[in-house]
């Protein structure tokens, strides 16, 4: 199966012991420099609130999405209508976007809380690394589908 935006990957053993030890992936991008993806089974343990700057906004949990950027929040959610600056990936799925959208969205209950989840860091591979993983047998490529996400 080829690798490309909407790719469930799953953990092999060979990842034991490691931050990627039993996770699910779902990648958002794939093209010639590399791949950006999200671990989406992974909770966080804190919630939203927890952030000053949102200290007033719904309780939502954040998930932990990968060991880069962890400076930022990122989102997966089926809004792009209402959330601005999102990227459709896969079906109705959407990545990326203004968390302030989705948060006031969420207050407003103009969509579902259930519609979108929050990721802190992403997970990102430079050309061909990826692809060398998958052969290596750290990762195997697993049928998936929008639900899988939330």
């Amino acid at each position: 199966m080829m690798l490309k935006a909407g790719t469930f990957l799953k953990s092999n053993k060979a990842l034991g012991g490691t931050i990627f030890e039993n996770v699910l992936i779902i990648l958002v991008e794939k093209n010639d420099e590399g791949a950006i993806g999200f671990v989406i089974n992974k909770p966080y343990g804190r919630s939203l609130t927890e952030l000053e700057e949102f200290k007033h906004s719904p309780n939502l949990p954040v998930f932990d999405g990968g060991p880069v950027d962890r400076e930022h929040i990122y989102l997966l959610h089926r809004h792009p209508h209402v959330i601005s600056e999102s990227l459709s990936f896969m079906g109705n799925l959407s990545w990326g976007g203004n968390i302030k959208d989705a948060i006031q969205a969420i207050a407003g209950n103009a969509i579902p809380a259930a519609h979108v989840k929050l990721l802190l860091g992403y997970c990102g591979w430079d050309a061909g690394e990826l692809e060398k993983e998958v052969a290596e047998g750290s990762w195997t490529i697993i049928p998936g589908k929008e639900e899988d996400v939330f």
